[in-house]
């Protein structure tokens, strides 16, 4: 086996990271970074959620720091969040479960199709991208989740109902930030909710970041921001680095997200930063790897229906304020994602912006 193989060696079920190899292919090493790392956590906002049934003081209060979050950075973890850590720890175990499962149960779910509702894979295209990301997936639809779960792995036996416990929670859970973010654009915190709950998207990214023997020379994903209106995100390990573009004077720079127990981390994506006509910035973020440890991240991505297009309210336009964005839907992503390469830093974000 040389080092130096191209991608297509390395297909999912036979890349690098699912047979551990002891180095790092080339196809897989990252050109260094120009962009200055800033490791100053203490910019990440740890926002108290509980507050937000509270009394009209406190509500308001929440929502005054998560519209200086969205600003800022696009990003906040939130805490007292009323999820039992049990089902947080429960869906991590079946995660896991699921990547130490042998080679031929993961296969009945490979594919490449962005469109599928369910599908194991690796890096982001598999086989294609002109770098290769030490990362292993399943992704599938969630909701409604009757549609959806008979579609999950029955193995890891208790796979189906751990995992659909944490979806149903966290979806509940989205639906109350969305309300407090339409809150603080000043339209109402029922603005998005039929459409988002009734009709909306849930889309579980279930990611196996294993131990990288040289994990500076590689990454789990590169820089980019979701499509989603919100991502929410559960780990059993820190590796998330997010892009504060207020770092050095203006220039940028990453800052390690800091693990906080029992905590969940909500990224802006790019339909809030359209909802917001760009008040909000959708979060720029990558995965650093772990030489020793195996890194399991849930991501569950939040957005209006498949075809339901997202635009910007007449209620935040005026003279001063035109429209900055195009409206797109969820389906117009997954084209976008089958056209572009986003590891070369292709963002679906800036096909969307109304150049002056």
């Amino acid at each position: 086996m040389e080092k130096g193989e191209d991608s297509s060696t390395f297909k999912m079920g036979n890349s690098a990271q699912e047979r551990s190899l002891p180095y790092v292919p080339d196809c897989y090493v990252v050109p260094p970074s120009c962009e200055p790392c800033d490791s100053n956590s203490d910019v990440v906002p740890t926002i108290d959620v509980s507050r937000l049934k509270g009394v009209d003081d406190d509500r308001r209060e929440v929502i005054r720091e998560l519209s200086l979050a969205c600003q800022r950075l696009g990003f906040f973890q939130i805490v007292n969040h009323g999820i039992n850590q049990n089902i947080l720890d429960d869906a991590l175990e079946v995660a896991k479960g699921f990547f130490e499962l042998p080679a031929k149960e993961k296969k009945k779910f490979m594919s490449n199709d962005v469109y599928a509702p369910i599908r194991y894979s690796t890096s982001l295209k598999d086989g294609l991208d002109k770098i290769q990301y030490w990362r292993i997936f399943l992704k599938h639809y969630a909701h409604p989740l009757h549609r959806w779960i008979h579609l999950w792995p029955e193995n890891p036996p208790e796979y189906r109902e751990k995992m659909g416990k944490f979806c149903e929670e966290v979806r509940k859970l989205s639906i109350e930030i969305m309300g407090a973010i339409t809150e603080s654009l000043g339209l109402g915190r029922n603005y998005m909710s039929s459409r988002m709950d009734e009709n909306g998207m849930q889309v579980m990214a279930v990611n196996c970041y294993p131990p990288c023997p040289d994990p500076e020379t590689a990454l789990g994903l590169p820089p980019h921001s979701d499509y989603s209106c919100i991502t929410i995100l559960l780990q059993n390990l820190a590796g998330l680095k997010i892009f504060n573009p207020m770092a050095h004077g203006g220039s940028g720079g990453w800052v390690v997200v800091p693990q906080v127990t029992g905590a969940l981390k909500v990224h802006i994506g790019d339909h809030v930063e359209v909802l917001s006509n760009g008040l909000y910035k959708s979060v720029v973020h990558k995965v650093t790897l772990n030489e020793e440890n195996m890194r399991i991240s849930l991501a569950s991505l939040h957005s209006l229906g498949m075809d339901d297009k997202m635009s910007v309210p007449c209620e935040l336009v005026n003279h001063e304020n035109p429209v900055r964005y195009r409206e797109s839907s969820f389906n117009d992503f997954l084209d976008f994602l089958v056209k572009n390469d986003i590891s070369q830093g292709d963002r679906f974000i800036d096909t969307l912006r109304i150049k002056d």
